[in-house]
C-alpha cells in the first residue's frame, strides 16, 4: 500500500546538525536514513538505534554494533553486510571432526533478504540453517542440503557453479520476516572425505546469491577463510518503526520519516507491524528520508519520449510534449503518419498479448501442465475433480493477494484466504518451489495424485495455477484454526478437554496413517506439526500443508540432498540421513501428542536448555519417573493416569531414535483407537477400568 505525504503533515525527524555529520566510512558513503554520530541517524519514537553506524579507526562501518557494513541501498530498504563464514573442520590428532566453528545471527530491526541463498562448501558436507521470525510460536524453521562426496578429489570440482555434486550445494531462502538464524552442521561421513584436503574443513553461509560465484579453491585451500579481500555479501532488508502507512495517515501526530516534499509511504513487504519505508514519487529520485531529499527528474534529457515533430519541456514530475506548427501539407503527412504509428501501436499491443500468453505457456510448461492435463483427461469418469485455474480467477479471489487475506506464511509458501465466483471459500496457497528441473516436471505428477486423495482427515486440494512463475494450490478451507493455535492460544479460554485431545490425536493418526498405508504411491507428508492441522468447528482434523511432501519410494524413504522441516519436530535420523521415511512423519507425530499432553510448544528457547526441546524435556521426564510435572494441569484431573500413561508410552514409541523401532502410523492410529474406546463418549471423561 502506498501512501502520499502531504507537506503539512510532515514533522521532520532531521537534526539540524545533519550538515556537520561525518558522510562517509573508509569508501563507504553512509547515507541518511543512517548516520555516524547521535543526530545523524534515523532515531524512531521507540528510541531505536537501528541505523547507528559505528565507525572504527580503520575505516570499518558496523551496524548493530557487529556487523560489517559493506554497502546501503536506500530506495530498496536494503544493506550489505558481511557473511560470517560458519567451518568444521578435521582434527589430524583425534582423527575426528574437531570443534564446530558456528556463529548465532539475531537482530531486531534487520530481516534477512530472500536475495540471499544458504550455501554449504566442502566434501560430503551436511549443515543446516535453523531460522526464526523473532515471533511467540517457538518453532524456528529448518532446512539444510548436502555437498557431494569429492570422490575424484579435486578433479571433481568444478568452479563456476554451485551443484551439490560438486563441493557445493544451495538452498534458496524462505519468504518470510526471519529475523534470526543459527547454522551448525552433522556428521555425513564427512571426516573421511575431506581430510585430504588442506585445511580439511566443510564451510556453511548466507551469502547473496549474486555475488557468490563458487570456486574449487573454496573446499581444496583455506582461501575462502583465509583471504582478507573473501568478504561475501549477505543481504538485509529494514524498514521504520513498526506502523503501517495507514497508521500514520491515522495518527497525524505522530512523526514519520517521510520527510521529503514528494515522498510516499510503502509498507513493508512482511506484513503488519513490519513498519514501512519511503520512497519518492513518481517523476522524481534522491533521498526521501532528508528535507527536500526527492529531486525532479529532467525525462527530456534522460530519456526524451516525445514524438518527432515536437519539443519535450520537462515539468515538476513528469514532462510535456508540444507539438511543433507545420504547413498543413505537412500536417496533413504527419497525422498520415500518426495513424499509421496508432496502427503500430496496436499491432505492438496484440504482440504484447502474445507475448504474455506465451509467458503463461512457459510456465504452464515448466510446472508439467500438459503432462497434468493429459492425466486429466485419462482419467475423466473415474470421479476425480481437479481444477487448473488462471492467474485472474485467483487474483479476483484475493483481491489480487491483498495483504489483508493472508492466513498464514511458512517456509514452504503463503496462504490467503480466496472467495470463488461459484460460492467457494478456499485457501490459496502460493508455492515456493525449487528450480530444479526434474522437481518441476514431477510438481504437476505430485498434485494430481494428491488430489485424489479422498480421506475426511486430509484437506482437500481443488487444483491448482500454473501459468504463473510460482505456482499455486487451491484448497479446501477450514475455518476454525489450527491444532497449534487451539492449545497454546493466549488468554483465559478454557483449554480442550481430555476426549477432544484424544478425537483430534487419532483422526490425525488416520489422516497420516491414510497417506502412508492407502495412497497410491504412499505420499510421505514431512512436516508433521501442529500448524498443519487444521479443525473444523466440530473440531474434525483436516491435515494439511503437503508444500515439504514427496512420493514414497518402494521401500517407502526418499534419499533428499536438501532437509527441511521445522525444528522441534524433525526426525533426528532424517537430520543423520538425509533419508526422509514414513517413520519421519512417526516422529513429528509423537511430538505433536506430547503437545496435546502438556500443552507446551515443540520449541521454546527462553527456557532453561535441558527444557527447549519438547521432546527430549519429555524423555528425561519419562526417564526420572517425573512426567506428572510436565502434564497440562487441565487433564490430570479430569482423567485416571493410567490412560494418560499409554498415550505418554505411545508417544514415547513414537520417538525412538531408530526409526526401525517406532511403530507405523497405521499402529499409531489403531493404538490410539483403542485408547478412545476405554473412555465413555459424554461432555466428561469416565474410564472404564476398574480400581482393582
Amino acid at each position: 500500500m502506498r501512501m502520499l505525504l502531504l507537506p503539512l503533515l510532515v514533522v521532520a525527524l532531521v537534526s539540524p546538525a545533519m550538515a556537520t555529520c561525518q558522510k562517509k566510512c573508509g569508501g563507504l558513503k553512509i547515507q541518511y536514513p543512517f548516520g555516524i554520530g547521535r543526530g545523524c541517524y534515523l532515531e524512531t519514537e521507540d528510541g531505536n538505534r537501528a541505523f547507528e553506524v559505528t565507525c572504527n579507526s580503520k575505516g570499518r562501518a558496523t551496524i548493530e554494533g557487529r556487523h560489517e557494513l559493506l554497502s546501503i541501498d536506500v530506495p530498496r530498504g536494503q544493506v550489505r553486510v558481511v557473511s560470517q563464514v560458519n567451518s568444521w573442520c578435521y582434527d589430524a590428532a583425534s582423527s575426528s571432526m574437531g570443534v564446530k566453528n558456528v556463529t548465532t545471527y539475531n537482530s531486531t530491526a534487520f530481516r534477512v533478504s530472500t536475495d540471499n541463498m544458504f550455501t554449504v562448501i566442502g566434501c560430503s558436507t551436511l549443515a543446516f540453517i535453523v531460522m526464526d521470525d523473532g515471533g511467540d510460536d517457538d518453532n524456528p524453521y529448518v532446512m539444510g542440503c548436502i555437498t557431494g562426496g569429492c570422490r575424484k578429489g579435486a578433479r571433481s570440482l568444478a568452479g563456476g557453479s554451485c551443484t551439490s555434486k560438486g563441493g557445493c550445494c544451495q538452498v534458496p531462502v524462505p519468504r518470510g520476516s526471519i529475523r534470526s538464524f543459527d547454522v551448525d552442521f552433522s556428521d555425513f561421513n564427512t571426516s573421511s572425505v575431506v581430510a585430504s584436503f588442506s585445511p580439511p574443513c566443510g564451510y556453511a553461509m548466507l551469502v547473496d546469491q549474486k555475488a557468490f560465484k563458487f570456486k574449487r579453491t573454496y573446499v581444496t585451500t583455506g582461501k575462502l577463510m583465509g583471504a582478507a579481500s573473501t568478504k561475501l555479501p549477505m543481504v538485509l532488508n529494514w524498514a521504520v518503526g513498526n506502523q503501517t502507512c495507514q497508521d500514520l495517515r491515522r495518527n497525524k501526530r505522530t512523526a514519520h520519516a517521510c520527510v521529503s516534499v514528494n515522498s510516499e509511504c510503502v509498507d513493508s513487504k512482511y506484513g503488519t507491524g513490519t513498519g514501512y519505508l519511503c520512497t519518492c514519487s513518481k517523476g522524481y529520485q534522491g533521498n526521501p528520508y532528508l528535507p527536500d531529499g526527492c529531486k525532479d527528474i529532467n525525462e527530456c534529457e534522460a530519456n526524451p519520449q516525445c514524438p518527432d515533430y515536437s519539443i519535450c519541456r520537462n515539468t515538476n514530475g513528469s514532462f510535456k510534449c508540444y507539438e511543433l506548427k507545420w504547413p498543413l501539407v505537412i500536417g496533413i503527412s504527419i497525422a498520415v503518419v500518426l495513424l499509421g504509428t496508432t496502427g503500430m501501436s496496436f499491432a505492438y499491443t496484440i504482440r504484447a498479448k502474445k507475448r504474455l500468453a506465451a509467458i503463461k505457456r512457459l510456465h504452464f510448461k515448466q510446472h508439467g501442465g500438459y503432462l497434468l492435463f493429459e492425466e486429466m483427461k485419462s482419467r475423466q469418469g473415474q470421479g476425480h475433480s481437479f481444477t487448473l485455474f488462471t492467474k485472474e480467477e485467483l487474483e479476483d479471489a484475493t483481491n489480487k493477494f491483498d495483504e489483508r487475506y493472508v492466513l498464514g506464511r511458512g517456509g514452504n509458501g503463503t496462504v490467503y484466504r480466496g472467495n470463488l465466483k461459484d460460492g467457494r471459500v478456499v485457501a490459496i496457497k502460493r508455492c515456493r518451489v525449487a528450480d530444479d528441473e526434474r522437481q518441476r516436471r514431477e510438481f504437476s505428477k505430485e498434485m494430481l495424485i494428491l488430489s485424489q486423495v479422498n480421506h475426511r482427515n486430509i484437506v482437500k486440494l481443488y487444483g491448482c495455477c500454473l501459468e504463473v512463475e510460482v505456482p499455486m494450490l487451491v484448497y479446501q478451507f477450514i475455518p476454525n484454526g489450527t491444532l497449534y493455535e487451539l492449545i497454546h492460544r493466549d488468554g483465559d479460554g478454557t483449554p480442550p478437554s481430555f476426549p477432544v485431545r484424544l478425537k483430534i490425536a487419532h483422526e490425525a493418526a488416520e489422516g497420516l496413517a491414510y497417506l502412508h498405508s492407502m495412497a497410491s504411491p504412499p505420499i510421505i507428508h514431512g512436516d508433521v506439526k501442529s500448524p498443519n492441522i487444521l479443525l473444523d468447528d466440530n473440531y474434525t482434523v483436516k491435515v494439511s500443508d503437503f508444500g515439504g511432501s514427496v512420493l514414497a519410494a518402494t521401500d517407502n524413504s526418499h534419499l533428499v540432498t536438501l532437509v527441511q522441516g521445522t525444528r522441534g519436530y524433525l526426525d533426528p535420523e532424517y537430520m543423520q540421513t538425509c533419508r526422509l521415511t514414513d517413520k519421519s512423519d512417526v516422529y513429528s507425530f509423537g511430538v505433536v501428542l506430547l503437545e496435546l499432553l502438556t500443552r507446551r510448544k515443540a520449541l521454546t528457547m527462553a527456557a532453561p536448555a535441558e527444557e527447549r526441546s519438547l521432546a527430549a524435556h519429555f524423555l528425561s521426564s519419562m526417564r526420572d519417573g517425573k512426567l506428572d510435572g510436565l502434564l497440562d494441569t487441565w487433564i490430570k484431573d479430569e482423567v485416571r493416569g493410567d490412560v494418560i500413561e499409554m498415550v505418554a508410552t505411545l508417544a514415547k514409541r513414537c520417538l525412538e531414535m531408530s526409526g526401525e523401532k517406532r511403530p507405523s502410523m497405521l499402529e499409531v492410529a489403531e493404538e490410539l483407537d483403542r485408547i478412545r474406546k476405554l473412555c465413555l463418549v459424554g461432555d466428561d471423561i469416565t474410564i472404564l477400568v476398574s480400581d482393582n
